[in-house]
């Protein structure tokens, strides 16, 4: 898959991902992360998440009408067409949602593909919840080249349970065998000991990325930043493992200087590398 690169400029990057209101994930995280790894950011929104303070700061989740997804994608491609070749899918929210999405990507060649697979979101009903993940496997993993799962979305695309290393390593595998892309996939906080611990997989190398743990609470935007940070850097031209390496000490970085609210979770600084 190939495109024409932007040589007048910087690198491109595409996020097609929900808005988060405190700032802390989806969108505004993918955008702050382009900007801090020098790409050019753009993003179309799929959906609108607002936290509720009144609900234990559940999720409240309100989806952009599939006309205005088409618009944004019609616009954001034909401005930029020969030169658009990065995209990151985060949130879809919805099974029409995916299609709409998948229709627009398969309108011209990529270079990156880069699928973070949110797979439920707390403010869906369970049965389109279901239903939106379904289509998110059979329609948009066939199209990444490059994805990266949490340990949930691990656990579900591998149809493994991940307790310790070993498994974790075996489903990246496993993902990568279903799917053809490269894999880092994210263990995080969730295993167990001293460092948080992701794997790189493609399929010929493999690669245990480690940091040691900053705290033992999963801080939110680190799955957001990290997808966005390896995005940023295939946009650039660094191959996959490089770019996993790099979103790894990114992200680790962005948690050691973390952003406190009102929230029972802190929000990770795109900015902590400074």
């Amino acid at each position: 898959m190939t495109t024409s690169s932007n040589t007048s400029g910087p690198a491109l990057t595409l996020t097609i991902a929900g808005s988060e209101a405190t700032g802390g994930a989806g969108a505004q995280a993918d955008l702050k992360t382009f900007q801090e790894l020098g790409t050019y950011g753009i993003v179309a929104l799929t959906c609108i998440v607002s936290f509720d303070p009144k609900d234990s700061w559940n999720h409240r989740f309100v989806p952009v009408d599939q006309q205005v997804i088409a618009d944004q994608l019609e616009a954001i491609q034909t401005c930029y067409e020969g030169q658009l070749g990065t995209v990151k899918l985060g949130m879809m929210g919805s099974p029409a949602t995916i299609n709409t999405v998948a229709t627009a990507l398969q309108s011209q060649k990529w270079n990156n593909v880069l699928l973070d697979p949110v797979l439920i979101c707390k403010g869906q009903e369970p049965g389109h919840a279901l239903d939106t993940d379904q289509a998110l496997k059979s329609t948009l993993l066939p199209l990444a080249s490059f994805v990266t799962p949490n340990h949930f979305e691990a656990e579900q695309l591998s149809g493994l349970s991940i307790d310790n290393e070993e498994d974790l390593i075996a489903a990246a595998k496993k993902i990568h065998e279903i799917s053809g892309a490269a894999v880092l996939a994210k263990g995080g906080v969730r295993i167990a000991g001293e460092d948080a611990i992701d794997v790189f997989y493609d399929g010929t190398t493999l690669e245990v990325l480690r940091e040691k743990k900053i705290g033992e609470v999963a801080v939110s935007g680190a799955g957001c930043s990290l997808a966005a940070a390896v995005t940023a850097e295939l946009a650039k031209g660094a191959t996959p493992l490089e770019a996993a390496r790099t979103a790894k000490a990114f992200v680790t970085e962005g948690i050691r200087n973390r952003v406190s609210g009102n929230t029972p979770f802190d929000a990770l600084w795109q900015g902590g590398r400074r």
